[in-house]
């Protein structure tokens, strides 16, 4: 594969963050520095380190940004947790977001094992 647009890990993560940035945008304004930013943030971090790892020269490196692909997508069901349970999302608009939050959580973790299994 030349290009991590390609992945369709990646291509999945940026579909939730647009998701993301579009469903939060109902937030209240006094939140914008708080979760707003937190949501966002972790959400963006998935895509980020899907592609900067696939331009890494080693799997071992590449596997250590997946990692952190990883751990911020579990930030992120944390938090989508945490606004649902405040009001910020209705319980439809929190189902599909985690729902496609876990898809990419199994991709994740099945594409990690065969990079290492490839070594």
């Amino acid at each position: 594969m030349s290009n991590f647009r390609n992945l369709l890990i990646w291509q999945k993560s940026m579909s939730l963050t647009t998701k993301i940035y579009k469903s939060n945008k109902k937030f209240p304004k006094e939140e914008i520095f708080a979760l707003t930013s937190q949501i966002r943030r972790s959400s963006v971090s998935i895509p980020s380190n899907i592609a900067e790892g696939f331009g890494r020269e080693s799997s071992k490196e590449y596997l250590r940004f997946l990692n952190i692909a990883i751990g911020s997508l579990f930030e992120l069901q944390t938090q989508l947790e945490i606004a649902k349970n405040i009001d910020y999302l209705i319980e439809d608009e929190f189902n599909t977001l985690y729902e496609d939050s876990r898809e990419i959580e199994r991709m994740l973790v099945s594409f990690m094992n065969k990079i290492k299994e490839r070594d």
